[in-house]
């Protein structure tokens, strides 16, 4: 048994460790039950709950997650509207998200997949100083998209 204090008081009928725990107002916890013999130890329990509650909340606390953050583009954007997203994607990249870019096809469209190809290459040119790729997905159905990461 160990005591309130921390103290080893050696082995105690379970009888007087249930007292002890009483007379000081405080609880008998289990800690070792796999022990020879049980280790058991005088604690506040509501406290030692409480404690295990705020540590999880500021561990909670101190969590990063990550945001992924997207743009979406078509193969046929203009060169201003192309500029103005590629501005908030650095905007995004510089505060710590990710930046998912999406460019999508319609129609015909989808005939001149290197138009699009050359847009994509337009924007990981703009954001090359600031972001790095980390996956690149090729043509799925009518999207391709590409995820960077900042450097």
């Amino acid at each position: 048994m160990i005591s309130e204090t921390g103290e080893q008081l050696g082995v105690v009928p379970i009888e007087a460790a249930i007292q002890r725990a009483q007379d000081v107002g405080l609880d008998l916890m289990e800690v070792a039950p796999g022990g020879k013999p049980p280790v058991c130890k005088i604690v506040d329990y509501g406290k030692l709950k409480y404690e295990k509650k705020k540590k999880q909340q500021l561990s909670k606390k101190k969590q990063h997650v990550v945001k992924v953050k997207e743009i979406r583009l078509r193969p046929r954007i203009d060169e201003h509207d192309l500029m103005t997203k590629v501005n908030r994607g650095r905007e995004f990249l510089l505060s710590g998200a990710k930046l998912k870019i999406t460019l999508m096809f319609r129609g015909r469209e989808l005939a001149r997949i290197d138009l699009g190809k050359i847009v994509m290459d337009r924007v990981l040119e703009e954001l090359a100083d600031v972001a790095d790729v980390e996956k690149v997905n090729p043509l799925e159905g009518r999207r391709m998209s590409i995820i960077l990461n900042a450097k």
